[in-house]
């Protein structure tokens, strides 16, 4: 007989209490299977289980036990008994498995005043990190000028083309459309005032001082923020990062400022065809259904567009394209090395720009209409 068989598990109904089962031979991982069959085929209404007379155990047969007991509905403190040298390894095992049930979320206005004060505190916390974030950035790229090597000109190159060529055909659509949509709607309204000819000034104004630069940003928001979040996060997960930082290169200086810098170019010009975009969508609308002819259009755009709307939409360009790199690269850094939150990290950076850029266009026609701009 082979030493594995001479020590396999067993189990024996005690003769004098037949509710009383008694344990023998080995209950470790070598014999994980058949424990399951004894434990399987144990005699049934037993209340007692004597298990001083296994030889050996380790975690494998204690949580099978486990298991069991909670099968059999016993408790596992008072049914068990375990051989004094085993007792240490079951408490302990026991202290590991508890297996309360998790804590319900609480429904109440305490509890929602909390949940709300945790929010407010992380979202003042991600001010904060953006805000020094910013900082460093911005000392790192004034160091450009005293170390011109540390610049990366291929890489600014790569991003320019990924954040703006490749961008042109969906913005130059969005806001052709968004453009005949506003040529409609304010047509619907100025016709009743035999004022349809206003349109011009309409589409031009709102594309020139808003929606240019409002759509273009709000796309590059979402298209250009959650792609840095998700490069940059998945560098940290497979820990290159750590090996920039190993080989003494600045991640800043790799990953983050060609970025950067290739939306501080590339948002003026997508701006800039926005708002041509948009126009053309305007006069396509009052050339085919508002009957306004071409040339009559275009008279009158050149004769009320004003170069200060112009200015003041594609100054608002270089604040939103600052805005939407830095919170696509700072939290593709802050990914904690998971699949999982890269993903939570790619959806937060494209809520907090979106939602920042409209904030921040809403605090700029504030202020301009205040300086009579």
């Amino acid at each position: 007989m082979t030493a594995s068989t001479s020590h396999a598990p067993e189990i024996a109904a005690d003769g004098q209490a037949p509710s009383r089962l008694r344990l023998s031979g080995c209950w470790t991982l070598e014999h994980a299977l058949r424990i399951g069959d004894a434990l399987k085929n144990a005699p049934e209404g037993a209340t007692e289980i004597d298990a001083r007379g296994v030889e050996r155990l380790d975690s494998v047969g204690v949580l099978q036990l486990m298991r069991y007991a909670r099968r059999r509905q016993l408790d596992f403190d008072t049914a068990f008994s375990f051989h004094d040298s085993h007792r240490a390894l079951v408490s302990a095992i026991e202290d590991v498995a508890d297996e309360r049930p998790k804590k319900k979320r609480e429904y109440g206005f305490q509890a929602a005043l909390a949940r709300l004060g945790f929010a407010v505190t992380d979202n003042w916390k991600e001010v904060l990190a953006l805000v020094a974030f910013f900082g460093e950035t911005l000392v790192k790229m004034l160091r450009l000028f005293k170390s011109p090597g540390r610049f990366r000109p291929t890489a600014t190159v790569h991003h320019m083309e990924q954040v703006g060529l490749d961008a042109v055909p969906l913005i130059a659509l969005l806001c052709y459309l968004v453009g005949a949509v506003v040529a409609f709607l304010g047509s619907t309204i100025l016709k009743d005032f035999g004022a349809t000819i206003f349109v011009v000034e309409l589409v031009s104004i709102s594309f020139l001082r808003e929606f240019g630069v409002l759509l273009t940003a709000i796309v590059l928001a979402g298209r250009t923020a959650s792609a840095f979040t998700a490069q940059i996060g998945a560098m940290v997960s497979r820990e290159e990062v750590d090996a920039i930082r190993t080989l003494g290169m600045d991640p800043i200086d790799l990953l983050v400022i060609p970025r950067v810098l290739a939306l501080l170019v590339m948002l003026p010009l997508l701006t800039f065809i926005a708002m041509v975009a948009g126009l053309l969508g305007g006069l396509t609308v009052g050339a085919y259904g508002l009957d306004i002819p071409p040339p009559q259009y275009l008279t009158r755009m050149h004769d009320t567009m004003q170069l200060r709307h112009f200015l003041v939409g594609m100054s608002k360009a270089p604040v939103f394209a600052l805005l939407i790199g830095l919170i696509g690269c700072l939290e593709g850094l802050q990914v904690k090395g998971t699949a999982q939150s890269v993903g939570e990290r790619t959806t937060s950076s494209v809520v907090q720009a979106i939602s920042l850029v409209i904030v921040l266009d809403a605090f700029f026609a504030i202020w301009f209409m205040e300086m009579g701009w």
